[in-house]
Protein backbone atom coordinates (compact mmCIF):
# COMPACT_ATOMS: atom_id res chain seq x y z
CA UNK A 1 0.00 0.00 0.00
CA UNK A 2 1.36 3.19 -1.04
CA UNK A 3 0.61 6.32 0.95
CA UNK A 4 2.14 9.57 2.70
CA UNK A 5 3.45 11.10 -0.79
CA UNK A 6 0.83 14.04 -1.75
CA UNK A 7 -0.70 13.69 -5.19
CA UNK A 8 0.23 15.86 -7.95
CA UNK A 9 -1.64 16.87 -11.10
CA UNK A 10 0.98 16.44 -13.52
CA UNK A 11 1.05 12.67 -13.61
CA UNK A 12 -2.25 11.61 -13.72
CA UNK A 13 -3.89 8.75 -15.98
CA UNK A 14 -7.06 8.45 -15.56
CA UNK A 15 -10.21 9.40 -13.67
CA UNK A 16 -10.59 9.50 -10.07
CA UNK A 17 -7.54 10.92 -7.81
CA UNK A 18 -4.35 12.60 -9.51
CA UNK A 19 -1.39 10.40 -8.80
CA UNK A 20 2.42 11.92 -8.37
CA UNK A 21 5.05 9.71 -9.67
CA UNK A 22 7.09 9.58 -6.82
CA UNK A 23 4.01 8.23 -5.17
CA UNK A 24 4.95 5.04 -6.95
CA UNK A 25 8.46 5.45 -7.21
CA UNK A 26 9.38 2.20 -5.35
CA UNK A 27 7.21 0.22 -8.03
CA UNK A 28 8.85 1.92 -11.06
CA UNK A 29 7.98 4.41 -13.81
CA UNK A 30 4.22 4.90 -14.81
CA UNK A 31 4.33 3.09 -17.94
CA UNK A 32 5.96 -0.13 -15.70
CA UNK A 33 3.25 -0.15 -13.33
CA UNK A 34 0.50 0.01 -16.13
CA UNK A 35 2.28 -2.91 -18.10
CA UNK A 36 2.46 -4.57 -14.77
CA UNK A 37 -1.28 -4.52 -14.37
CA UNK A 38 -1.74 -5.17 -17.78
CA UNK A 39 -0.03 -8.18 -17.97
CA UNK A 40 -1.53 -9.78 -15.04
CA UNK A 41 -5.07 -10.37 -16.92
CA UNK A 42 -4.19 -13.13 -19.40
CA UNK A 43 -6.49 -12.39 -21.70
CA UNK A 44 -5.79 -9.42 -22.28
CA UNK A 45 -2.61 -10.39 -23.01
CA UNK A 46 -3.68 -12.74 -25.52
CA UNK A 47 -5.40 -10.57 -27.05
CA UNK A 48 -2.79 -8.36 -27.79
CA UNK A 49 -1.24 -11.12 -29.45
CA UNK A 50 -4.12 -12.03 -31.53
CA UNK A 51 -4.38 -8.70 -33.05
CA UNK A 52 -0.69 -8.99 -33.74
CA UNK A 53 -1.13 -11.88 -35.61
CA UNK A 54 -4.06 -10.47 -37.50
CA UNK A 55 -2.48 -7.43 -38.66
CA UNK A 56 1.08 -9.68 -39.62
CA UNK A 57 -1.66 -11.95 -41.64
CA UNK A 58 -3.47 -8.99 -43.18
CA UNK A 59 -0.83 -6.63 -44.18
CA UNK A 60 2.26 -9.45 -44.91
CA UNK A 61 0.74 -12.45 -46.16
CA UNK A 62 -0.21 -11.26 -49.35
CA UNK A 63 3.53 -10.35 -49.76
CA UNK A 64 4.33 -14.00 -49.15
CA UNK A 65 0.59 -15.60 -50.42
CA UNK A 66 0.28 -14.27 -54.10
CA UNK A 67 -3.33 -14.40 -55.36
CA UNK A 68 -5.52 -12.26 -57.77
CA UNK A 69 -8.13 -10.34 -56.24
CA UNK A 70 -9.39 -8.14 -59.30
CA UNK A 71 -9.82 -10.32 -62.16
CA UNK A 72 -12.74 -12.96 -61.75
CA UNK A 73 -12.07 -16.59 -62.79
CA UNK A 74 -15.35 -18.47 -63.34
CA UNK A 75 -13.40 -21.74 -64.49
CA UNK A 76 -12.10 -22.56 -60.53
CA UNK A 77 -15.15 -20.79 -59.01
CA UNK A 78 -16.67 -22.77 -55.94
CA UNK A 79 -13.94 -24.77 -55.45
CA UNK A 80 -13.36 -26.47 -52.03
CA UNK A 81 -9.93 -26.44 -50.07
CA UNK A 82 -6.78 -27.82 -51.67
CA UNK A 83 -2.88 -27.54 -51.89
CA UNK A 84 -3.55 -24.85 -54.49
CA UNK A 85 -6.34 -22.64 -53.15
CA UNK A 86 -5.78 -23.42 -49.14
CA UNK A 87 -9.29 -22.16 -48.17
CA UNK A 88 -10.89 -22.61 -51.35
CA UNK A 89 -12.70 -19.83 -53.55
CA UNK A 90 -15.50 -18.27 -53.93
CA UNK A 91 -18.45 -17.85 -56.58
CA UNK A 92 -16.43 -15.59 -59.16
CA UNK A 93 -12.78 -17.79 -58.69
CA UNK A 94 -11.08 -15.32 -55.80
CA UNK A 95 -9.07 -17.30 -53.38
CA UNK A 96 -10.40 -17.09 -50.54
CA UNK A 97 -7.43 -17.07 -48.54
CA UNK A 98 -6.46 -14.21 -50.44
CA UNK A 99 -9.34 -12.39 -50.13
CA UNK A 100 -9.34 -13.32 -46.13
CA UNK A 101 -5.93 -10.67 -45.81
CA UNK A 102 -7.39 -8.13 -48.39
CA UNK A 103 -10.90 -7.99 -46.51
CA UNK A 104 -9.14 -8.05 -43.30
CA UNK A 105 -6.94 -4.59 -44.23
CA UNK A 106 -9.96 -2.78 -44.46
CA UNK A 107 -11.71 -4.18 -41.38
CA UNK A 108 -8.70 -3.01 -39.76
CA UNK A 109 -8.26 -0.24 -41.22
CA UNK A 110 -11.37 1.23 -40.98
CA UNK A 111 -11.43 0.29 -37.23
CA UNK A 112 -8.32 1.78 -36.10
CA UNK A 113 -9.00 4.95 -38.17
CA UNK A 114 -12.60 4.97 -36.89
CA UNK A 115 -11.60 4.22 -33.62
CA UNK A 116 -8.78 7.62 -33.18
CA UNK A 117 -11.13 9.82 -35.46
CA UNK A 118 -13.97 9.86 -33.10
CA UNK A 119 -12.30 9.17 -29.91
CA UNK A 120 -10.32 12.15 -30.66
CA UNK A 121 -13.35 14.75 -31.59
CA UNK A 122 -15.51 13.06 -28.72
CA UNK A 123 -13.05 13.58 -26.31
CA UNK A 124 -12.62 17.34 -27.48
CA UNK A 125 -16.34 17.84 -27.69
CA UNK A 126 -16.99 16.33 -23.77
CA UNK A 127 -14.26 18.15 -22.40
CA UNK A 128 -15.37 21.12 -23.44
CA UNK A 129 -18.97 20.70 -22.94
CA UNK A 130 -18.18 19.75 -19.14
CA UNK A 131 -15.84 22.47 -18.46
CA UNK A 132 -17.64 25.09 -19.69
CA UNK A 133 -21.02 24.16 -18.23
CA UNK A 134 -23.98 26.00 -18.75
CA UNK A 135 -25.88 26.88 -21.52
CA UNK A 136 -23.42 25.50 -23.77
CA UNK A 137 -23.07 22.19 -22.12
CA UNK A 138 -26.70 22.01 -22.17
CA UNK A 139 -27.04 23.03 -25.83
CA UNK A 140 -23.83 20.62 -27.01
CA UNK A 141 -25.00 17.62 -24.77
CA UNK A 142 -28.74 17.87 -26.19
CA UNK A 143 -27.10 17.49 -29.72
CA UNK A 144 -25.44 14.39 -28.05
CA UNK A 145 -29.09 13.17 -26.56
CA UNK A 146 -30.96 13.95 -29.55
CA UNK A 147 -28.31 11.62 -31.87
CA UNK A 148 -28.08 8.72 -29.41
CA UNK A 149 -31.76 8.52 -29.55
CA UNK A 150 -31.61 7.57 -33.10
CA UNK A 151 -30.82 3.82 -33.56
CA UNK A 152 -27.44 3.42 -34.70
CA UNK A 153 -27.85 1.15 -37.55
CA UNK A 154 -30.53 2.92 -38.80
CA UNK A 155 -28.48 5.92 -39.30
CA UNK A 156 -25.72 4.01 -40.31
CA UNK A 157 -28.06 2.72 -43.00
CA UNK A 158 -29.13 5.84 -43.88
CA UNK A 159 -25.52 7.93 -44.53
CA UNK A 160 -24.39 4.69 -46.68
CA UNK A 161 -27.17 4.90 -48.17
CA UNK A 162 -27.17 8.18 -50.12
CA UNK A 163 -23.27 8.13 -50.50
CA UNK A 164 -21.57 5.70 -52.60
CA UNK A 165 -19.59 3.47 -50.65
CA UNK A 166 -15.77 3.39 -50.36
CA UNK A 167 -13.54 3.08 -47.34
CA UNK A 168 -13.20 6.65 -46.52
CA UNK A 169 -16.90 7.34 -46.49
CA UNK A 170 -17.41 3.85 -44.55
CA UNK A 171 -14.95 5.74 -41.92
CA UNK A 172 -16.84 9.06 -42.18
CA UNK A 173 -20.09 7.59 -41.76
CA UNK A 174 -19.19 5.18 -38.75
CA UNK A 175 -17.06 8.35 -36.63
CA UNK A 176 -19.98 10.30 -37.13
CA UNK A 177 -22.08 8.23 -34.83
CA UNK A 178 -18.87 6.72 -32.67
CA UNK A 179 -18.18 9.97 -30.97
CA UNK A 180 -21.18 10.17 -29.00
CA UNK A 181 -20.49 8.15 -26.29
CA UNK A 182 -16.50 9.19 -25.38
CA UNK A 183 -18.23 12.79 -25.37
CA UNK A 184 -20.59 11.60 -22.79
CA UNK A 185 -17.55 9.82 -20.97
CA UNK A 186 -15.18 12.63 -20.98
CA UNK A 187 -18.12 15.22 -19.98
CA UNK A 188 -18.87 13.00 -16.98
CA UNK A 189 -15.07 12.86 -15.89
CA UNK A 190 -14.98 16.63 -16.65
CA UNK A 191 -17.69 17.85 -14.53
CA UNK A 192 -15.61 16.03 -11.43
CA UNK A 193 -12.04 17.42 -12.41
CA UNK A 194 -13.44 20.98 -12.97
CA UNK A 195 -13.75 21.38 -9.17
CA UNK A 196 -10.38 20.22 -8.50
CA UNK A 197 -7.84 21.94 -6.71
CA UNK A 198 -5.05 21.86 -9.84
CA UNK A 199 -7.42 23.33 -12.00
CA UNK A 200 -8.74 25.91 -9.43
CA UNK A 201 -4.43 26.58 -9.42
CA UNK A 202 -4.37 27.20 -12.94
CA UNK A 203 -6.93 29.28 -13.01
CA UNK A 204 -5.03 31.46 -10.35
CA UNK A 205 -2.31 31.79 -12.41
CA UNK A 206 -4.08 32.78 -15.24
CA UNK A 207 -4.06 29.85 -17.36
CA UNK A 208 -6.90 29.79 -20.25
CA UNK A 209 -9.88 27.57 -20.85
CA UNK A 210 -8.42 26.01 -23.58
CA UNK A 211 -4.73 25.30 -21.79
CA UNK A 212 -6.56 23.90 -18.72
CA UNK A 213 -8.71 21.31 -20.99
CA UNK A 214 -5.91 20.49 -23.21
CA UNK A 215 -3.13 20.69 -20.59
CA UNK A 216 -4.93 19.33 -17.13
CA UNK A 217 -8.36 17.84 -18.25
CA UNK A 218 -7.89 15.91 -21.17
CA UNK A 219 -4.94 14.22 -19.46
CA UNK A 220 -6.48 12.91 -16.33
CA UNK A 221 -8.96 11.17 -18.55
CA UNK A 222 -6.72 9.18 -20.51
CA UNK A 223 -7.50 6.02 -18.78
CA UNK A 224 -10.72 6.36 -20.00
CA UNK A 225 -10.34 7.27 -23.43
CA UNK A 226 -7.57 4.24 -23.68
CA UNK A 227 -9.92 2.11 -22.48
CA UNK A 228 -13.15 2.96 -24.48
CA UNK A 229 -10.58 3.42 -27.81
CA UNK A 230 -10.35 -0.27 -28.09
CA UNK A 231 -14.45 -0.88 -27.63
CA UNK A 232 -14.63 1.88 -30.57
CA UNK A 233 -12.43 -0.70 -32.67
CA UNK A 234 -14.31 -3.66 -32.44
CA UNK A 235 -17.74 -1.73 -32.62
CA UNK A 236 -16.52 -0.23 -35.96
CA UNK A 237 -15.12 -3.75 -37.42
CA UNK A 238 -18.54 -4.86 -36.17
CA UNK A 239 -20.34 -1.99 -38.05
CA UNK A 240 -18.48 -1.99 -41.57
CA UNK A 241 -19.32 -5.88 -41.42
CA UNK A 242 -22.94 -5.05 -40.95
CA UNK A 243 -23.45 -2.34 -43.71
CA UNK A 244 -21.01 -4.96 -45.98
CA UNK A 245 -23.63 -7.36 -45.15
CA UNK A 246 -26.48 -5.63 -46.12
CA UNK A 247 -25.20 -4.72 -49.12
CA UNK A 248 -23.94 -1.24 -48.54
CA UNK A 249 -20.33 -2.36 -48.05
CA UNK A 250 -17.26 -1.31 -50.56
CA UNK A 251 -18.29 -2.62 -54.26
CA UNK A 252 -16.05 -5.61 -55.56
CA UNK A 253 -13.07 -5.92 -56.28
CA UNK A 254 -12.74 -4.51 -52.94
CA UNK A 255 -13.78 -6.82 -50.37
CA UNK A 256 -14.06 -7.15 -46.21
CA UNK A 257 -14.82 -9.73 -43.98
CA UNK A 258 -18.48 -8.75 -43.61
CA UNK A 259 -19.01 -8.51 -47.77
CA UNK A 260 -16.99 -12.27 -47.87
CA UNK A 261 -19.47 -13.49 -44.87
CA UNK A 262 -22.74 -12.20 -46.84
CA UNK A 263 -21.72 -13.59 -50.20
CA UNK A 264 -21.13 -16.64 -48.57
CA UNK A 265 -24.59 -17.25 -46.52
CA UNK A 266 -25.93 -17.44 -49.73
CA UNK A 267 -24.64 -20.80 -50.32
CA UNK A 268 -25.02 -21.89 -46.71
CA UNK A 269 -27.37 -24.85 -48.11
CA UNK A 270 -24.90 -25.65 -51.00
CA UNK A 271 -22.73 -27.11 -48.45
CA UNK A 272 -19.82 -24.62 -49.08
CA UNK A 273 -18.48 -24.07 -45.61
CA UNK A 274 -15.44 -23.08 -46.47
CA UNK A 275 -16.85 -19.47 -48.18
CA UNK A 276 -18.57 -18.98 -44.04
CA UNK A 277 -16.62 -20.05 -41.50
CA UNK A 278 -13.15 -18.36 -42.40
CA UNK A 279 -14.56 -14.58 -42.49
CA UNK A 280 -16.92 -14.89 -39.50
CA UNK A 281 -14.43 -16.60 -37.35
CA UNK A 282 -11.97 -13.96 -38.37
CA UNK A 283 -14.98 -11.48 -37.06
CA UNK A 284 -15.41 -12.94 -34.03
CA UNK A 285 -11.69 -13.43 -32.88
CA UNK A 286 -10.30 -9.99 -33.74
CA UNK A 287 -13.50 -8.25 -32.13
CA UNK A 288 -13.30 -10.57 -28.95
CA UNK A 289 -9.48 -10.27 -29.17
CA UNK A 290 -9.98 -5.64 -28.29
CA UNK A 291 -12.69 -6.37 -26.37
CA UNK A 292 -9.85 -8.73 -23.59
CA UNK A 293 -7.22 -6.01 -24.35
CA UNK A 294 -10.20 -3.23 -23.18
CA UNK A 295 -10.39 -4.86 -20.21
CA UNK A 296 -6.88 -5.14 -19.20
CA UNK A 297 -6.80 -1.57 -20.39
CA UNK A 298 -9.42 -0.57 -17.84
CA UNK A 299 -7.39 -2.88 -14.99
CA UNK A 300 -4.46 -1.07 -15.58
CA UNK A 301 -5.46 2.61 -15.49
CA UNK A 302 -8.17 1.96 -12.38
CA UNK A 303 -6.40 4.40 -9.63
CA UNK A 304 -7.06 1.36 -6.97
CA UNK A 305 -5.41 -0.89 -8.64
CA UNK A 306 -2.15 1.58 -9.09
CA UNK A 307 -2.60 2.15 -5.30
CA UNK A 308 -2.32 -1.48 -4.11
Amino acid sequence: MISGVPLEPEATVGPGPTIDAGEIHQQGSWLRLVVSVFAENRLAVVGVFVVIFFVLFCFLGPLFYHTNQIQTNLGIEDQGPSLRHLLGTDDVGYDLLGRLMVGGQTSLVVGLVVALLATSFGVIWGAIAGFVGGIVDSVMMRAVDALLAIPTLFLLLFLASIFTPSEPLLIIVIASVAWLVPSRLVRAETLTLRTRQFVEAAHGQGAGPLRIIFRHIIPNVFGTVMVNATFQVADAILAVTSLSFLGLGIPPPAANWGSMLSNGVNYVYAGYWWQIWPAGVCIVIVVVAFNFIGDGLRDAFEVRLQKR
